[in-house]
């Protein structure tokens, strides 16, 4: 088996992120929540700087609770913009409540978890990528959720972010083929639960 993908570098939090969760299929609804809060903080920043500030971000953001963070209003805001221990942006601070309350829409509708998995129907798509030059920014189906989700009412969540949490959450496998972690999402050892309804 060949080495990590070449985006990981020599950074602990990296590795232990890449080979434990990055590409790790997640099918609940408030994980996924998060992880696209996480990844909306991202945009115009690397994600090792997310990543760095994850356990403060579940701190100041009441465990990243939709529930919790659809009540807020400017105090909270305010008291987010003066934490030093996430990334102080007035306007993902304030997408993140937005996109709470757009959770809860869907979420009581038919499900926030079945609502992004339809996209891939229901399984982790599988594109055995050879080189990290072959991997795109984004693709259709990250266009098409992006387009789905801002209809909902969400903000922060452009195709190029869609795609990069839709590989985070495993909703694409796109760990290179020699990397030792793209076979067992692909199957060869780990087969993902199946998706919740």
């Amino acid at each position: 088996m060949g080495e990590r993908c070449g985006w990981v570098g020599s950074d602990p939090l990296y590795i232990a992120y890449h080979d434990t969760e990055w590409g790790v299929p997640e099918y609940g609804s408030k994980a996924l929540y998060a992880k696209l809060v996480l990844d909306g903080f991202q945009a115009g920043l690397a994600w090792i700087t997310i990543l760095r500030k994850r356990e403060g971000f579940y701190r100041a953001f009441d465990g990243l609770d939709p529930d919790r963070i659809a009540e807020w209003g400017e105090d909270e805001v305010l008291r987010c913009l003066a934490d030093p221990g996430i990334v102080r942006h007035r306007g993902k601070i304030e997408a993140a409540i937005g996109n709470a309350q757009a959770w809860q829409r869907i979420e009581a509708a038919d499900g926030f978890s079945p609502f992004l998995w339809d996209f891939v129907d229901g399984r982790p798509q599988q594109p055995a990528f050879r080189s990290l030059a072959e991997i795109p920014a984004a693709t259709e189906v990250s266009t098409a959720m992006s387009k789905a989700l801002k209809r909902a009412g969400f903000r922060f969540c452009g195709p190029t972010i869609v795609y990069a949490f839709m590989q985070a959450v495993g909703m694409v496998n796109d760990h290179v083929v020699d990397c030792p972690r793209y076979l067992p999402l692909a199957g060869g050892r780990q087969e993902p639960s199946p998706m919740p309804r």
